[in-house]
């Protein structure tokens, strides 16, 4: 899948629309990779689909996420609109990671909601006269295709937990010797010694008789 993906961002396409030579980095047959064309910038037609991909790698955090290569499960609808196409979708995958406490495995669904607004290039300009600047925050369809993956990775990592638990009452782990507390929910050390006072310990207890020399032998 990586490799499919990878493939898709470096095949570029060339497609003329008039004068100008629109260049595309997006590949039309990559899993997240949709196609608008069908639209035909018409507002108000839409389009349903239903499909199943390999999820993409880094989708989620660090300690949870989804595994690379696992099915997502996506439905979608595009809608045209004068600036563009407005994309609505809902996607499901299985999570994997570990607890952050812990660190025990974690396994859990996640179902995500996501909707964005993909603007057509010729409408993602802001300003007038010789100063046109694109404004970096709109998403812009490319060839008139949408990339979800980066709306797919946002939608699933805004959704997950800064610190996933196995339960929320998870005690953790030990910290002197790495013990899982829940498995041993009596589990404990005797108190440590400082160093600079173990000295002192053996001055506490009472001295017999015996331990005495004869010379420090008491006088009767």
């Amino acid at each position: 899948m990586v490799e499919a993906l990878a493939a898709g961002y470096s095949d570029r396409r060339i497609c003329r629309t008039g004068p100008e030579v629109n260049i595309s980095n997006l590949n039309p047959r990559a899993p997240l990779v949709l196609d608008t064309r069908e639209l035909g910038r018409r507002p108000g037609s839409m389009r349903e689909t239903t499909r199943t991909v390999s999820a993409p790698s880094d989708l989620g955090i660090d300690v949870l996420g989804v595994a690379e290569g696992a099915p997502v499960e996506l439905d979608l609808r595009l809608e045209a609109v004068m600036e563009g196409v407005l994309v609505t979708g809902t996607a499901r995958a299985n999570l994997t990671g570990e607890c952050a406490r812990c660190l025990e495995p974690i396994s859990d669904e996640i179902e995500v909601r996501f909707q964005e607004l993909f603007v057509y290039s010729d409408q993602a300009q802001v300003g007038s006269g010789d100063g046109v600047a694109e404004d970096d925050e709109v998403s812009m369809l490319e060839d008139d295709l949408v990339d979800l993956e980066p709306l797919l990775r946002d939608a699933v990592v805004l959704a997950l937990p800064f610190q996933p638990l196995c339960a929320q009452d998870c005690p953790g782990l030990c910290p002197e010797c790495g013990a899982r507390l829940a498995d041993d929910p009596e589990h404990a050390h005797e108190a440590a010694i400082d160093p600079r006072w173990a000295a002192l310990s053996t001055l506490s207890a009472p001295q017999s008789d015996d331990e005495f020399s004869p010379e420090q032998q008491p006088e009767q």
